[in-house]
């Protein structure tokens, strides 16, 4: 699995929540709590994607075009920017604002209008939201500013087509199929993005580029389990230990275990959150026999020891060694 996969694997990028939305100019809706990563796609027309930041410029997407909004928990979709909030969106409930009372900010709690197909001058628009989990999210999220507009290309292009199309059925096994070509447009669209001019990815994402610290980083994150070595880990790219560890800190920032015990404890800070294993087998899992040590490394890192971590996550701690 390369780096890119097993992020997303890791912080369950998938099984988003994704619609269609089918809106008649004029339009606008807020979302308030929003999850922490959201793929809006335009199929037809235009919109207007607001950030809730004073310096922040509002973006205009044309048609084929994508935004992925991060790092923010509110923002506004809209026909223009300057169109107020007509709904405001918040998790899975809907509030339609009316009239004057649009103005003034105040909320009731009425169902949103709803548009059908084919509306003369109607925007078409997807909106996929994934509810990234944990350290490992963190890193996912590190490759994007809170709002990274990729253009339509062709790359994208036909992914989005079969997504609409795969939307507008109503056909067994349909779920399974939206998710994951709602999947493949995340995919493409941070990869697109991540190529662009615009783009100041972390270290470690441009560092992947290179043929032999990007082998190295993912063999770092298919077996971040074995007991690496920097010798080793040379030895295994043909490069001498000097060589590959100066070519390694260069490119990524830190030193190559460094790297990996910094993914080891992000892997292990979720696995204490999201699973019943024990914190030694945690440890294991990560790499570490010795789960005092394990605990010494993760408390460097997190500032708690692991059973304290899990607790703070509202887990039940287990009573293994620290």
């Amino acid at each position: 699995m390369d780096v890119l996969s097993d992020l997303l694997h890791r912080a369950r990028a998938r099984n988003a929540l994704v619609r269609k939305l089918v809106q008649r100019p004029p339009w606008s809706l807020g979302f308030v709590d929003a999850p922490p990563l959201t793929v809006v796609a335009t199929l037809a027309g235009q919109v207007s994607v607001r950030l809730d930041d004073p310096d922040a410029a509002p973006v205009r997407l044309a048609t084929g075009d994508i935004a992925l909004i991060s790092g923010t928990s509110r923002y506004t979709i809209a026909d223009a920017p300057t169109t107020p909030p007509q709904v405001v969106i918040r998790g899975r409930e809907k509030q339609v604002v009316d009239g004057d009372e649009r103005a003034a900010g105040v909320r009731r709690g009425l169902a949103p209008r709803t548009y059908g197909d084919g509306l003369p001058g109607a925007t078409v628009l997807l909106r996929g939201a994934y509810e990234l989990r944990g350290d490992v999210g963190d890193r996912l999220l590190s490759l994007l500013p809170p709002s990274a507009i990729v253009r339509a290309g062709p790359r994208t292009g036909p992914a989005l087509e079969l997504l609409a199309a795969e939307i507008a059925r109503d056909e067994p096994g349909q779920d399974a199929v939206i998710d994951r070509a709602l999947d493949l447009v995340l995919v493409l669209a941070l990869r697109t993005w991540c190529a662009g001019p615009d783009a100041t990815p972390p270290a470690w994402y441009r560092a992947l580029g290179d043929p032999a610290v990007g082998e190295a980083l993912r063999l770092l994150h298919r077996h971040p389990a074995q007991r690496w070595t920097v010798a080793g880990l040379a030895t295994r790219l043909g490069m001498s230990r000097a060589a590959f560890s100066a070519r390694f800190t260069a490119l990524v920032g830190e030193p190559p275990l460094t790297y990996l015990t910094g993914w080891r404890m992000a892997v292990a800070a979720d696995l204490l959150r999201d699973t019943e294993a024990t914190v030694a087998a945690v440890a294991h899992q990560v790499g570490y026999e010795d789960p005092f040590a394990f605990s010494v490394a993760f408390k460097r890192r997190h500032g708690t020891a692991p059973s304290m971590w899990r607790r703070q996550a509202g887990r039940p701690a287990d009573t293994n060694p620290e």
